[in-house]
């Protein structure tokens, strides 16, 4: 099976194929499916936005389309950024910006208690969709730590393991991230869905 990845994020594309590829399932970019379009995001939720993405995908390829839509939530900046993780600081900020931005706020704060959220939704075009939603605990460091990942990776510290996400290897990442999680519940309702 063949989903198209409602995003321009090549590492995504990555994490998702190192995931779903033990299903024989292999997700391609939009690129790849010829299709091209930006969704806006205008949803208050995670699952509301995932839903926007992968349903426009789905309809303008006409293949089954996979969304993720995910942010950081930092208890002490009252869930924020959110939603709005990938646009936090406005247009224009590069992700250090935004990490630098988000290290900036949390001056002074305390408790650092942040959690990462992942909703993977999967739209066919039968009008079928799978959801599935996966979080992951942490805090926000007090200073960046770390080269992998991407996004907020270097400012999320995993007390257990006494990193950030950057300093984790893919393959740790994707056993404790968000996004593992949630395509591990994807996966599991794919499969049942496929029988």
């Amino acid at each position: 099976m063949k989903l198209v990845l409602a995003s321009k994020n090549k590492k995504k594309l990555v994490e998702m194929n190192g995931i779903l590829s033990q299903l024989g399932i292999e997700v391609c970019s939009e690129a790849e499916a010829g299709v091209d379009i930006d969704v806006e995001e205008t949803g208050t939720t995670f699952e509301e936005n995932s839903l926007l993405k992968a349903r426009a995908v789905m309809e303008a390829s006409g293949l089954p389309a996979i969304a993720d839509d995910s942010g950081l939530c930092v208890d002490a900046l009252g869930g924020a950024p959110g939603v709005y993780s990938a646009r936090y600081g406005g247009e224009g900020l590069d992700d250090t910006q935004r990490y630098q931005l988000l290290l900036e706020h949390m001056k002074g704060q305390m408790p650092r208690t942040a959690k990462f959220v992942s909703v993977i939704t999967c739209c066919f075009p039968n009008g079928d969709v799978i959801t599935a939603r996966g979080e992951c605990p942490g805090t926000v460091a007090f200073a960046p730590m770390g080269e992998g990942g991407f996004g907020y990776d270097p400012v999320f510290f995993v007390p257990p393991l006494k990193k950030t996400f950057a300093q984790l290897t893919a393959e740790e990442k994707n056993a404790i991230s968000h996004r593992g999680k949630a395509l591990e519940v994807f996966k599991a309702k794919l499969e049942e869905y496929l029988k």
